[in-house]
């Protein structure tokens, strides 16, 4: 079947059906990845034209087809120990917390994108070295179900790990043999102290999220527009607790983004107790 070229107009509609849910502001260059990644489902429905398959998401009565699409256009490729300055401080404030850690007020950090999981699995690491035993949790959301279900299972390609500490590497991952070679699988005693669950970003937050030492929003506000970074940060930064560190990605930015975080460090904002 000879590939369907996409038009400016059905373009202008899957823009605005991502911007509608997600709040991701795609440019005109993404013109090509959404046929690319959409072409398949219209293959899957016998649909003649992207019109068609943007009729059958917006009918009402395909849910799931609508998460599968919401899926498709928002998967980003990510790497362990990306920006590699964050997890020192990460180091800093989990072994500054320890002393005065107990059951009934855990270190929580929450990866707010987190992808296929690098970040969180990364996060894990670190406070599974410096607190051991002591109470620590991790939460990790994504927008996109697809992602959440690789993420659980902690499976990678070896080249993901380039920046994994060669100690956590021997600790904390298993690594591929046999027809699993030029993989790693995240250790289980890892993985089960990760909690993944499917949160927008873009919609009020879960009540039961709670709040968080740290938060990592790394790396997605560049597909944001001005207020819908706004409105993001605020929901994001309202979970945050008083003192706690909000990290972004190194090519992003808060300045005119909110008033409620304070700059400490490139890309490293605290909120004030």
């Amino acid at each position: 079947m000879d590939a369907i070229a996409i038009n400016a107009g059905e373009f202008a509609n899957f823009r605005r059906f991502i911007f509608d849910i997600a709040g991701i502001t795609m440019s005109d260059s993404k013109k090509a990845l959404v046929s690319g990644r959409l072409a398949k489902r219209l293959q899957h429905h016998g649909l003649d034209s992207y019109d068609e398959y943007f009729r059958l998401l917006t009918d009402g009565r395909h849910a799931d087809e609508v998460q599968l699409a919401v899926d498709l256009l928002t998967t980003n490729e990510t790497y362990f120990f990306r920006e590699a300055r964050h997890f020192d401080l990460l180091r800093q404030e989990a072994a500054a917390a320890r002393p005065s850690l107990r059951a009934g007020a855990p270190f929580r950090v929450w990866s707010a994108a987190c992808s296929s999981g690098e970040e969180p699995y990364s996060i894990a690491m670190v406070l599974a070295d410096v607190l051991g035993n002591a109470p620590w949790e991790v939460v990790a959301s994504d927008i996109s179900t697809r992602v959440l279900q690789r993420a659980r299972i902690g499976h990678y390609p070896m080249e993901r790990a380039s920046h994994v500490p060669p100690d956590y590497l021997r600790r904390f991952c298993l690594k591929g043999i046999a027809e699993q070679q030029g993989t790693l699988l995240v250790d289980r005693a890892v993985r089960q102290r990760v909690q993944f669950r499917q949160v927008n970003l873009n919609a009020d937050l879960p009540g039961d999220l709670g709040t968080y030492d740290m938060v990592f929003l790394r790396n997605v506000m560049i597909y944001f527009n001005g207020d819908t970074k706004r409105q993001v940060v605020a929901r994001v930064a309202s979970r945050l607790k008083p003192d706690g560190h909000f990290l972004i990605g190194h090519s992003e930015s808060l300045h005119d983004i909110s008033d409620t975080l304070r700059a400490i460090a490139p890309s490293v904002y605290r909120k004030p107790g």
